[in-house]
């Protein structure tokens, strides 16, 4: 049987018991990491898995099965036991579950990709990391780690309703991190972020992050920040570098927007939103300054794709627009729930989870500066970059946040490095304080989302830029 196959006769199987909808995708992905630690080659882990997933609509209950088989036998029975779960499950009334229509499309679609990341030689990539890891040794890392992750996954889709899609997602990135032990003090920095940079892309992009030629920059700061001043505590003019506000975005901004979240879906595990659907139009997020956007089409970002996990083809929409709240993270169901027209942010992280409303590339667009004319019209401030902790209520409202490494900015100077500079804010407040910002934007990659029970790691963007906050708190009160 072909993968297409296999997934219409499971759909096939579950409308004959008793779903008024099914859709299935079945989903063959390979990965690949490697690890090393000061020099040597720690872990290699190589890893592949195909299988089918199937959904089944009865009455107000969704039924999920999944089976590592794509016999025709075992589609049908996966099929027909997505059925039975939702027939199960209905048998406690619920509210009357809609979808949210699509059009019924037969399409292919496939990621950009000049250099199969799978393809490369291990030894080439095993000896830019040994060569990274060892230079920032050789600079004062008491501690030198560097990764590469790839994912390299098709996947086949066919509903009920005539969808037949299918599509090869090819994922890539790396970074590397320093770290240095003090007198009482331990200290990271990490290039280009925290957790590396990854993007819906090939090889290209490890190779254009030049991770050798930034080792040595990265050993040393880190062996700096050990002796350096602790950042101020008390209110201040605050410019955020993009990386960090990139994860500021997907904590503050992203989570809170995920309808499911705001529906109350989700309230058992990863909690709920600040956000009431009766202010959607009218609330003022942010600033004038804030636009963000939903947009899966961006090329090479870590959050694009053709078609969602239900169908849904890839379209950019406002969630902020000049600081007013006007677009959710959202799929068919909770759509329709809500009484909006679209869906398109659903996934699952692999065959055997049920998928949900994930983010896609939630971002700012570009602003008028640039961060060195943010910099100059700042008199007294702080820059804080790449993020080192983050803390956020379970309403993705209040926050607490720090960074690797800080400068103090006076009379328009960049001027001392600061040690464990850290923030916190209440995220409206926070964001119509923004009143500057750069039109240096970069599509940080995040690919360690966590979402879901049983627990998912789902892949999203956040194109971001440098900014600056007015009269934020930072540092740790006395």
């Amino acid at each position: 049987m072909t993968e297409f196959d296999a997934a219409s006769a499971a759909v096939q199987a579950a409308l004959d018991a008793g779903a008024r909808y099914a859709d299935a995708r079945v989903m063959h992905r390979r990965y690949e990491s490697m690890s090393a630690r000061n020099g040597e080659i720690e872990e290699l882990t190589q890893d592949e898995s195909i299988g089918l997933g199937v959904r089944a609509l009865v009455g107000s209950s969704w039924g999920f099965h999944a089976v590592p088989d794509l016999s025709d036998a075992a589609a049908r029975d996966a099929g027909w036991r997505a059925a039975r779960i939702a027939a199960a499950s209905a048998r406690v009334p619920g509210p009357p579950i809609d979808l949210v229509p699509t059009e019924a499309t037969t399409a292919s679609w496939a990621s950009g990709c000049e250099v199969d990341p799978l393809g490369v030689p291990l030894s080439d990539k095993g000896d830019l990391l040994v060569r990274a890891t060892g230079t920032m040794r050789e600079h004062g890392a008491d501690l030198a780690e560097g990764l590469y992750q790839i994912w390299d996954t098709a996947k086949w889709f066919v509903s009920s309703e005539g969808h037949r899609i299918d599509q090869r997602i090819r994922e890539c990135g790396g970074g590397i991190s320093a770290t240095a032990i003090g007198d009482g003090e331990t200290q990271r920095r990490s290039y280009p972020s925290y957790r590396g940079q990854y993007g819906t892309t090939g090889w290209e992009l490890v190779t254009s992050l030049d991770l050798a030629a930034h080792a040595a920059r990265i050993a040393e700061e880190s062996r700096e920040l050990l002796t350096a001043p602790e950042c101020p505590s008390g209110e201040t003019d605050l410019i955020l570098g993009g990386e960090q506000l990139a994860l500021q975005i997907h904590e503050s901004v992203g989570h809170a927007i995920e309808l499911d979240r705001i529906l109350g879906w989700e309230a058992a595990f990863a909690g709920t939103s600040w956000l009431d659907l009766a202010q959607l139009g009218s609330l003022r997020y942010g600033s004038e300054l804030m636009n963000v956007t939903i947009d899966p089409t961006i090329p090479g970002a870590l959050g694009s794709f053709g078609f969602d996990d239900e169908g849904s083809p890839a379209v950019a929409r406002d969630a902020v627009r000049e600081g007013r709240w006007v677009g959710v993270l959202a799929g068919r169901d909770s759509a329709a729930v809500a009484g909006l027209d679209y869906g398109g942010s659903v996934r699952a992280d692999g065959w055997a989870r049920l998928p949900m409303v994930r983010m896609t590339n939630v971002g700012l667009e570009p602003g008028p500066h640039t961060l060195d004319e943010i910099v100059a019209a700042t008199d007294d401030g702080v820059l804080m970059d790449v993020n080192r902790s983050w803390s956020i209520d379970d309403k993705r409202l209040n926050f607490q946040f720090g960074c690797e490494i800080g400068w103090e900015v006076k009379k328009g100077r960049r001027g001392r490095m600061l040690r464990n500079p850290t923030y916190t804010g209440i995220g409206p407040l926070f964001w119509r304080s923004m009143d500057m910002l750069s039109s240096e934007i970069v599509p940080w990659g995040t690919p360690n989302c966590g979402k879901g029970q049983p627990g998912q790691t789902g892949h999203t963007g956040h194109p971001a830029a440098p900014a600056r906050f007015r009269n934020v708190r930072v540092g740790v009160r006395a």
